[in-house]
């Protein structure tokens, strides 16, 4: 089980690389190269400082961080939170592509509509409680 916080906790004075390999567990099925194949900025921006980098681009660094520790699953605290329409578009992109590698997804999110793009099941929650279930098709109906 791997969380991926709100915050993204990047470590700041470390490059791109090494946050990466922090998080690296040697049986892993995704290594390095797998996550410059998912996220090809972050290989462009493999020597930057965590501290450099854009809002989208320390969260794929924290989402490539967490894949490359084997997570069954993975779990995600707002991860497109204040960030541009079109990295938000690329990371639902790449987290669909994760979904489909087997990679069981939490996630916890206000914007309906990178939700409805990524959940199979749907819970609301109000002050604590459940107040609303259903399948994806039938919470879009």
């Amino acid at each position: 089980v791997c969380l991926v916080p709100e915050h993204r906790g990047i470590f700041r004075l470390l490059t791109v690389e090494e946050n990466l390999l922090l998080g690296q567990r040697r049986q892993s099925p995704w290594q390095l190269a797998d996550i410059y194949r998912i996220f090809p900025r972050l290989k462009e921006r493999r020597t930057n400082g965590g501290g450099q980098l854009s809002g989208g681009e320390q969260q794929m660094l924290a989402i490539g961080r967490a894949l490359m520790n084997a997570p069954r699953l993975l779990m995600l605290d707002e991860p497109v939170e204040g960030l541009a329409p079109v990295i938000v578009e690329e990371i639902v992109s790449q987290l669909q592509a994760i979904k489909a590698a087997g990679v069981a997804i939490l996630l916890v999110e206000q914007n309906l509509e990178v939700c409805t793009q990524l959940a199979d099941r749907h819970y609301i929650i109000e002050q604590g409680a459940v107040v609303h279930e259903a399948r994806n098709a039938d919470f879009l109906a």
